[in-house]
């Protein structure tokens, strides 16, 4: 099921990329540290994908698996709506929304909780292809997240 899934959201991430005619999606990989766990900091790998829209405005999803490096490992799954600040062809400062479900595994059980999040950083273009992306993050039920992100627009 999770393969089906992943291959119909690539499928769909570069079709539209076909048809858009420009660079419209970006996808990232990073690492972050935060506080996911109630008991100590957490290390993070996080994946982001975004669709950019009209108006400096982009939809997409977040992805971050954390570990305290104890006990307590957490999954976030979310959908974000990016806001950029200036009108500068989606780089510079950004704020971001996010909204999706946080998974607490601990002691074999599995909690999932409502997530909520806001999110601002700065994205860099590195040429025309490639970015680096800074951000902090605040949020429920984690408490902060900072972190750094590379990536791809195509």
């Amino acid at each position: 099921m999770k393969k089906m899934f992943f291959i119909v959201l690539l499928f769909l991430a570069f079709g539209l990329c076909v048809f858009a005619g420009e660079k419209k999606m970006s996808a990232g990989l990073g690492l972050e540290w935060n506080m996911d766990s109630r008991h100590n900091f957490a290390g993070a790998a996080a994946f982001g994908f975004t669709y950019n829209l009209p108006r400096d405005t982009a939809i997409g999803l977040n992805v971050t698996g954390s570990y305290n490096f104890f006990a307590i490992e957490v999954l976030e799954a979310s959908v974000l709506f990016r806001s950029y600040i200036q009108d500068n062809d989606y780089t510079k400062w950004f704020a971001q929304v996010d909204a999706g479900v946080f998974f607490l595994f601990e002691d074999e059980e599995i909690t999932p909780m409502p997530l909520l999040g806001f999110r601002f950083g700065y994205r860099q273009p590195l040429g025309s292809l490639f970015y680096i992306e800074p951000y902090g993050r605040l949020g429920y039920p984690f408490a902060f997240g900072i972190g750094l992100i590379a990536g791809i627009s195509f």
